[in-house]
């Protein structure tokens, strides 16, 4: 008896390490929801703004702030996606060490393969996010902003 309890310790102390991992995305996923947020928003004002504006240099600058808005909402769309399935398969790794153990299944490479697939679209997640911030400030510019 002394012996399961020991070796399930184990077992738990080896699904830490990934829970860990999936209370950072979690965080990561609440940041760039709420820059999602954000981003439509914006979107949603400069839309009006587009049929409201008639002088040229202007209607040029508020359709490019929407082009620029709208390839923001599909980076970052697409962070959302790779950083969830980053965190299913975290998951899935958390799952499959409980269910190796319980019935004794030697599934350390399916463990590995989960694992790093995980931390590869977890990756993917965080590049789309540097591509998104970084396209937000290239747009950034003083005193472009005009009054209604």
């Amino acid at each position: 008896m002394e012996n399961s309890v020991q070796l399930l310790a184990s077992i738990i102390q080896l699904a830490v390490a990934p829970v860990f991992l999936l209370a950072g995305i979690a965080g990561f996923l609440n940041v760039m929801s709420g820059r999602l947020g954000r981003i439509v928003d914006r979107a949603r004002i400069v839309e009006i703004r587009v049929s409201t504006v008639t002088e040229e240099p202007r209607l040029s600058m508020v359709r490019i702030e929407l082009r620029t808005l709208w390839r923001r909402v599909h980076l970052i769309n697409w962070s959302i996606g790779m950083c969830t399935a980053s965190g299913l398969l975290v998951c899935s790794v958390i799952v499959s060490l409980f269910v190796g153990h319980l019935w004794d299944l030697h599934i350390v490479e399916v463990v590995i393969g989960l694992f790093i697939l995980a931390l590869f679209l977890l990756i993917i997640a965080l590049v789309l996010f540097l591509r998104e911030v970084q396209l937000a400030t290239r747009i950034l510019h003083v005193g472009r902003e005009f009054p209604n």
